[in-house]
């Protein structure tokens, strides 16, 4: 019973609870700390991912920078300033974009793929979205969360789970070919 009246009324004026806590606490401490349970590489877990947050600031509405994201023909406005199809020589074909969550879009010439995971009109888009020259399969997730921003808006952008060693690219590329030309649509 000593041990459980020490728990109970310790003389620093920690309750019961916050006494189990703190024990429980150091026995999962000296556990992890033994060696005999580790989490790593061996066990699946990345701990290191590239990811892209960007805040490009726009002079129109959350409302006009959703329509030019989510509209076939005002992102195919997009695409034709951006001079992608021609630096990249891909085949000059509009952009087709479904209106629904779940939908498919295919952009400059077929190149970028992808499905709207998230339709919030006006707020929020949120993509499964992957380029052509990535392996079968694999997606990585964009998100574009319209904010407004003084007289105008700003899109806060992440852009996460795309194939290591893509970041650098990928950065440079959304704003060439996404926020360069998009701001010249909106202006």
């Amino acid at each position: 019973m000593g041990d459980t009246a020490s728990l109970t009324t310790a003389t620093d004026g920690a309750t019961r609870r916050q006494a189990i806590v703190a024990v429980v606490g150091a026995f999962g401490g000296l556990i992890l700390s033994s060696g005999s349970v580790r989490a790593g590489a061996e066990d699946g877990i990345s701990h290191r991912a590239d990811s892209i947050h960007q805040e490009p600031v726009f002079t129109a509405s959350p409302k006009r920078i959703y329509a030019a994201l989510t509209n076939a023909k005002e992102f195919t406005r997009v695409i034709r300033l951006s001079g992608a199809l021609q630096a990249m020589h891909l085949p000059d074909r509009p952009a087709e974009i479904s209106g629904e969550a779940g939908g498919a879009f295919a952009l400059f010439g077929g190149y970028i793929t992808g499905r709207h995971v998230e339709l919030v009109p006006n707020v929020r888009v949120v993509q499964a979205w992957r380029a052509g020259s990535w392996s079968p399969g694999v997606y990585s997730i964009a998100r574009f969360e319209l904010v407004e921003h003084g007289t105008g808006s700003k899109i806060v952008f992440d852009h996460t789970g795309f194939p290591k060693g893509e970041a650098e690219s990928l950065a440079s590329g959304w704003k060439a070919h996404y926020w360069e030309p998009l701001a010249k649509v909106l202006a």
